[in-house]
């Protein structure tokens, strides 16, 4: 198994920042990639970012720019840079971890989710 724990999220006013971070314990060693995933209310769960072992990087077209996803392998965590915050981006943020290299949202290992608020 493989657990996954959010921090980071808040209320922020437009045009602010926020970081994220995702610590990974337990058969970490099967995961290849990890990524951030997000809900608003009354929609789907949607990719934001996804960065694999091999350092390789991907985001959603609305965040391109804004967000910087890294990772920190001597301390199995990733990170999500949010900047020039919108109120759109307000949503619940989930960590996920794939044994995949490309991230799919199949896998069964998700964070509890951390809330992000962008006021106007």
């Amino acid at each position: 198994q493989v657990q996954l724990v959010e921090s980071g999220g808040g209320l922020v006013q437009a045009g602010g920042s926020l970081r994220l971070s995702c610590a990974a314990s337990g058969r970490i060693f099967n995961i290849k990639a990890m990524g951030w995933y997000r809900q608003a209310p009354g929609k789907q769960r949607e990719l934001v970012a996804a960065i694999n072992s091999g350092g390789s990087t991907n985001y959603a077209d609305f965040v391109k720019g804004r967000f910087t996803i890294s990772r920190d392998n001597a301390k199995n965590t990733v990170y999500l840079q949010m900047n020039s915050l919108k109120p759109e981006d307000t949503a619940v943020y989930y960590c996920n971890a794939d044994p995949s290299w490309v991230i799919t949202g199949t896998s069964d290992y998700w964070g509890q989710g951390t809330q992000v608020t962008v006021s106007s």
